[in-house]
């Protein structure tokens, strides 16, 4: 077949033509993801979870390497909300196109600046930047709901019951105590945490507030690292605050601002978050391609059969469908008066979604290999199948997003 038929694509299909920084950035991040990032998070897959945050872990070279990429959010919030967007969005990208698990470990490390800055909280924001992060909002008897600060979804009648962790304003200080879960994003690895939670005002706990909480002070602990089935180079576990004590300057929202400092919140997280299964499905997909151009069965390349072809193309329409809408919706929130938090649910879940469904293909395809450590697929099915319960289930998202639909004067 004449080669005019084979349009060359980039490395992020089809992408409009890309600035000089955007493509400087796509290449550093793209270079340190396929030389640091995918060898390192195929061997931490494949350690304990104690094993993995170990002293002499891997992860934390990759996590200091990381710093030298140059994505300081502080650095960026003067540019351009769109042009801030795209080089966000390309370098994320092509950081889980390495390693899903590690991206999101980079990409939650950014999460207390992220969120000092969505709240107008400059000093702390600065205080954050170049330290590492998570952030802690679900809880041992909460799981998503803690993502309902408006309790828009909870049941009729029913009541989403006492939380696990609660702060109170006492003076010049927050005075935090109580338990976060064991999907504390980062929890083993930070220094700083970007913390929500209820308050206490004067007896009665409401939602909510939000602090970022140094993890060195007296009355923090830590609970056992997470063992789990995918995104295991993301390293997760418990947050126990006993009377801890932090300055009220470190406060992002209280009861007064919690909701929509919440909704903002998870309208900047669910896009980011889709931006790495965006990566992942696209991962898969290039394995799939190159495996079919190399696998013979009937005497010929896989490739050269009918069915293949007809799979690889649905595989690869999914991924750039999945892109496309991540990328609207971080354009549209970027530039809107507010962001749309349907959009965003929209986007996390159409992302990790098609991630699944791409992954499962493409270990098909590899049959029986696919199965095998020795090849990269049953890994990648294993992340994807993460993606639909991170950041908060597909299914309370779709409800959160579908509650946002309703227009009761339309009735």
């Amino acid at each position: 077949m004449n080669a005019k038929f084979h349009p060359p694509l980039g490395l992020s299909g089809l992408e409009s033509p890309l600035s000089e920084m955007e493509m400087m950035v796509q290449e550093s991040t793209h270079r340190f993801a396929r030389e640091v990032l995918r060898p390192a998070g195929t061997q931490l897959d494949r350690l304990s979870a104690d094993e993995m945050v170990a002293v002499d872990s891997p992860l934390w070279e990759v996590l200091e390497k990381a710093k030298d990429l140059g994505l300081s959010l502080t650095a960026m919030a003067d540019m351009d909300p769109v042009e801030r967007m795209r080089l966000l969005a390309i370098a994320s990208e092509e950081l889980a196109w390495g390693d899903v698990g590690l991206a999101g470990a980079i990409l939650v490390n950014h999460f207390p600046v992220m969120y000092s800055l969505l709240a107008g909280n400059l000093a702390m924001a600065e205080y954050c930047e170049g330290k590492r992060g998570c952030w802690a909002i679900t809880e041992p008897d909460h799981g998503s709901d803690m993502l309902d600060a408006s309790a828009s979804l909870q049941a009729s009648g029913g009541a989403y019951g006492r939380p696990n962790c609660v702060a109170r304003i006492d003076g010049d200080k927050v005075v935090i105590n109580g338990q976060k879960s064991a999907w504390v994003s980062g929890a083993i690895t930070a220094e700083v945490c970007a913390l929500f939670c209820h308050a206490d005002i004067d007896g009665q706990v409401q939602p909510g507030m939000a602090i970022i909480v140094p993890l060195d002070l007296p009355g923090v602990s830590r609970g056992k690292p997470l063992d789990k089935m995918g995104m295991r180079g993301l390293n997760q576990g418990e947050l126990y605050f006993d009377n801890v004590e932090v300055p009220v300057e470190h406060l992002l929202a209280g009861p007064e601002t919690y909701q929509k400092l919440a909704y903002d919140m998870l309208s900047e997280a669910n896009p980011h978050v889709a931006l790495l299964f965006v990566g992942l499905a696209r991962a898969a997909y290039e394995h799939a391609l190159e495996y079919a151009h190399e696998r013979k069965q009937g005497g010929v390349p896989i490739i050269q059969h009918q069915n293949v072809r007809y799979r690889l193309f649905h595989m690869f329409r999914k991924v750039e469908a999945a892109r496309a809408l991540v990328r609207r919706v971080m354009e549209f929130n970027a530039t809107a008066p507010s962001p749309a938090l349907h959009g965003s649910t929209a986007a996390k879940i159409t992302a990790t979604q098609t991630a699944f469904e791409v992954a499962s293909e493409a270990l098909q395809m590899f049959g029986g290999n696919g199965l095998t450590r020795e090849y990269p697929m049953e890994k990648l099915l294993r992340d994807a199948r993460a993606g639909l319960i991170a950041d908060g289930c597909n299914e309370v998202l779709a409800l959160k997003g579908g509650a946002l639909l309703f227009n009761p004067e339309l009735l």
